[in-house]
């Protein structure tokens, strides 16, 4: 477990020049304009190579994605219903960033956005029309295209994006370690993350992200190309692509130098609200009765065959082209490939904006919520085509979703009323789906390549958004957006073992946490003195001094002065004393805090800190006909809160005496220790 400085570093007024961690941002650069100069001058011989290796691992390492997908589910479920759900991704005192709506808004765009505008309507259909084991075109495929679909787009594909996003959350809020993917290995190699391995983990994210994005990019742009096609006869080529690639990467640049909150949190709420009128349309004006009711029974059918489908290898099945072995190859293995290359960008944006949330919220929130309107979302679109075609309203959609993907969703809208409005909408939401897409990508490698800052310069995102933009400007012009996607499938087999030992290193963690819990609520027969504190009890001096200390709302002014004659001296006489014994201490002083730390080696390090915090002082004691200049002072009280190393433990010092001071540190160090014990 890292042993977390418990201060904070004090804020500069100017921002620096340069804020990159060299080895991975140089690195990174490097390899990624070498792959796109491989992919540009030799590109058959890339797109035979990233074939073959594609190929190779749906063959042969198939069971592995399995197994690995399998384990992460029943993984986040069990964190989510266990005793580890209640510890929070951040500090005890921690609170959330971001409100439910803009938090699920963000994950929602992050996550698939994208992905149900091209794949709402052309998977279900082409499960129809090509099950894997049923007749194609009856009512048979009609229910195992949409429990495929389900089995794609549920519960496995935001349990992967909630484990990486748990464990790096979880190491950089919880236990201060950066917010990069060489966190998630801390508890198996210690402060080597900070070496060798670390930054290649690293770079291997960057150049996994980059590539992701710019791939996504890539062939999203034909979905744009299609809709403005179909709106405005704009011509299909490539100069037409080109520019709507630097238009998109334009409006993400803009989007990630204004911040994450004015930039990223407004178009995915605006893209959240847009997409859910563009499902009440759809829901109303098409057979909604049945639609409701396809989506119950097509859960029903998810829930029941989630464990036979997660496992399902079709191993008995006879290998015969375009048979069951190579539907799975085609889909569900290209999907855990893709999901789990993604997981890197998604779980990195996801942890950022959840600090704060507890493991139970966490785990429930994004894999629970974001599956259900994805679903939903599948049932509306994915069943309103298999109807037009069942019913013979529309047959020749099956035919036109299997010649173009990209336009099905517009083949499917003309269908509807104010068709040419509505598909202008869903352009619309494309483009912000995919700017959404580009600058929370250029966010997570901005951070990546900085060592987990999320306060770099202007410069460093812009070219990171500028990046992603020219690498699939450059991919799409030497033909080798297919062969990276293949690639990018393929890096998903290291990564799915990185992250099998990154689970099991968080476990190993959270067992830590609950003997620390379990061993800090122990009854260790302390001293009537040492006890003050255990039942928040106001120091000795009778009941007067008792009622004194409940009235009593002190000012900043007075709190600070109890700080500096009481309890930073109290806390240098107790390190002076372990001194003694031998031990390394340090007393950090700041303008509003002192924390002790005594270092254990190897073992983990113990933090006792005292913070000036302010409050909002409750009401009744407000005079509330005053309203002079002072009266924002007089609506605020400070306590003297102590800290420790996993955050805040909701009580004041303020009051106490030198030696009541140092009694309740030796407390807090006799559950440290008895702490310690237990963990051996």
């Amino acid at each position: 477990m890292a042993n977390t400085p418990v201060d904070q570093q004090p804020e500069t007024s100017t921002r620096p020049r340069i804020l990159i961690n060299p080895p991975v941002f140089y690195s990174s650069v490097v390899i990624i304009a070498g792959l796109v100069l491989f992919s540009v001058l030799a590109q058959e011989t890339a797109q035979a190579f990233f074939t073959n290796v594609k190929a190779w691992v749906i063959a042969d390492a198939g069971w592995f994605y399995l197994l690995t997908v399998g384990i992460v589910l029943a993984l986040v479920v069990f964190l989510s219903v266990s005793r580890y759900g209640d510890i929070k991704l951040g500090k005890d005192h921690s609170e959330p960033e971001y409100s439910y709506t803009s938090w699920f808004a963000m994950l929602f765009s992050a996550g698939m956005g994208i992905g149900l505008m091209f794949f709402g309507v052309a998977e279900p259909v082409l499960h129809l029309m090509s099950p894997p084991m049923a007749d194609p075109g009856g009512i048979d495929a009609a229910r195992e295209a949409m429990r495929a679909t389900f089995f794609h787009w549920g519960l496995h594909a935001w349990a992967i994006y909630a484990i990486v996003g748990l464990i790096l959350a979880y190491f950089s809020f919880r236990h201060g370690l950066p917010l990069t993917l060489r966190s998630a290995l801390y508890p198996l190699i210690g402060k080597k993350i900070y070496g060798p391995i670390g930054h290649a983990v690293d770079v291997f994210a960057v150049v996994g992200t980059v590539f992701g994005v710019a791939t996504s990019l890539g062939f999203g742009v034909e979905q744009v190309n299609g809709g403005l096609s179909y709106l405005f006869g704009l011509p299909n080529t490539e100069l037409s692509k080109t520019i709507l690639i630097v238009a998109i990467t334009g409006l993400a640049t803009l989007s990630v130098v204004t911040g994450l909150d004015a930039g990223i949190r407004r178009l995915s709420e605006l893209n959240l609200g847009l997409a859910f009128l563009l499902l009440i349309f759809v829901l109303v004006l098409g057979p909604t009765t049945f639609l409701l009711k396809a989506y119950i029974q097509n859960i029903g059918d998810y829930l029941s065959e989630i464990v036979n489908m997660t496992f399902n290898l079709y191993t008995y099945q006879p290998k015969v082209e375009d048979g069951p072995q190579d539907w799975l190859g085609g889909w569900t293995l290209f999907y855990w490939g893709w999901w789990l290359s993604w997981s890197p960008f998604v779980g990195m944006f996801i942890a950022r904006i959840s600090r704060g949330r507890t493991i139970r919220e966490f785990a429930l929130g994004v894999m629970l919520v974001p599956a259900a309107f994805t679903l939903f979302w599948m049932t509306v679109f994915g069943d309103s085509a298999i109807q037009m075609i069942l019913d013979g309203s529309y047959t020749e959609l099956a035919a036109q979703v299997k010649d173009s993907e990209a336009v099905a969703l517009f083949h499917f809208l003309e269908q509807f009323p104010f068709s040419t409005f509505i598909s202008g909408v869903a352009t619309l939401m494309v483009v912000v789906f995919f700017v959404t897409s580009s600058d929370s990508g250029s966010m997570v490698v901005d951070m990546l390549a900085s060592g987990g800052h999320d306060d770099t310069p202007v410069w460093q995102r812009i070219f990171w958004a500028s990046t992603e933009g020219f690498v699939a400007i450059a991919l799409m012009f030497a033909g080798g957006l297919k062969a990276l996607q293949a690639a990018t499938i393929a890096s998903a087999l290291p990564f799915a073992a990185v992250l099998l030992v990154s689970c099991y290193g968080l476990l190993r963690s959270l067992r830590v946490e609950g003997i620390r819990k379990v061993s800090f609520q122990a009854n260790l027969g302390t001293a009537p003195a040492a006890a003050v504190h255990v039942g928040h009890t106001p120091p000795s001096g009778g009941w007067k001094a008792r009622l004194r200390g409940m009235v009593n709302f002190p000012t900043r002014a007075k709190v600070l002065t109890f700080l500096n004659e009481v309890a930073t001296p109290a806390l240098n006489a107790v390190a002076d004393e372990l001194r003694g014994h031998g031990l390394e201490v340090d007393v950090r002083e700041g303008d509003d805090r002192a924390t002790l730390v005594v270092s254990h080696g190897q073992e983990i390090d113990f933090s006792y800190g005292v913070r000036v915090r302010g409050y909002a002082r409750p009401s009744i004691t407000m005079r509330q006909l005053d309203h002079s200049k002072r009266q924002a002072e007089r609506d605020q009280y400070f306590r003297a809160d102590v800290f420790l190393s996993e955050g805040g433990q909701d009580y004041d010092l303020m009051g106490y005496t030198r030696e009541q001071v140092i009694s309740d540190v030796l407390d807090q160090y006799e559950k440290h220790m008895h702490f310690l014990h237990m963990l051996r």
